[in-house]
């Protein structure tokens, strides 16, 4: 009975916490905010509690839903207002710009000197002349805009115009034809076995990985002998 129980509250736990998710929406670790981040860690301990506690579910319960809840609601107000969203999220501060560091920019985003030339080298900035401006955005992250004379050379520089690219589609995905992205292309079953033989494959079993072009090339990833 008590293994039962155990089970039980943390299957609870688990549709909890998926349905928290849906509620607050899916970001990257990387997109979350500072509100974001604590309540996460808030829901997530509720969410252990409530998988270990046999007698009382329905507090953790209601409390994982009110933490949701509120999370939603702030986010919904930040996206109708403003105001509300700088001071929910924050602002960009500029930390860098003209070759000028801004010492109490840096203050008011809590970031030291050590930190900024480490993010500075994560983009492959190790020189700071190399830097026009710098902003630190809202989510922690370093947005850096190099000298003109250092950016990278661009097509439209060299006066080219490439063709635009574009993603292309899975269409086998180990070993599985995905006949609803064949069909979303306009392409059919017996179009994929005809490029299939032209690449010497007999099966489609026998691709791991199966993508295809807008102007549909056909590229593929075999499997493992």
């Amino acid at each position: 009975m008590e293994f039962a129980k155990i089970v039980l509250s943390s299957l609870l736990s688990y549709a909890a916490l998926f349905l928290c998710a849906k509620v607050i929406g899916r970001k990257q670790i990387a997109q979350l905010n500072f509100l974001d981040y604590i309540t996460g860690i808030t829901i997530g301990s509720i969410a252990a509690e409530l998988a270990t506690d046999l007698e009382n579910m329905w507090k953790p319960l209601a409390a994982m839903g009110v933490y949701a809840l509120l999370t939603w609601l702030l986010s919904l107000i930040g996206k109708r207002a403003a105001r509300s969203r700088k001071f929910l999220d924050g602002t960009p501060t500029i930390i860098m710009q003209n070759g000028k560091l801004y010492r109490s920019n840096m203050k008011k985003a809590k970031l030291d000197l050590s930190e900024f030339m480490v993010m500075c080298r994560e983009q492959g900035y190790f020189n700071l002349a190399d830097i026009h401006t710098a902003v630190f955005e809202y989510n922690g992250k370093l947005t850096i805009l190099p000298v003109s004379k250092k950016r990278p050379v661009t097509p439209e520089d060299m006066k080219l115009s490439p063709e635009q690219e574009t993603l292309s589609t899975e269409v086998i995905m180990d070993g599985r034809i995905l006949e609803e992205n064949l069909k979303r292309m306009g392409l059919n079953a017996a179009w994929l076995d005809k490029q299939l033989r032209t690449q010497g494959v007999h099966d489609a079993k026998a691709v791991f990985l199966g993508l295809c072009d807008a102007q549909n090339k056909l590229t593929l990833y075999k499997m493992d002998p």
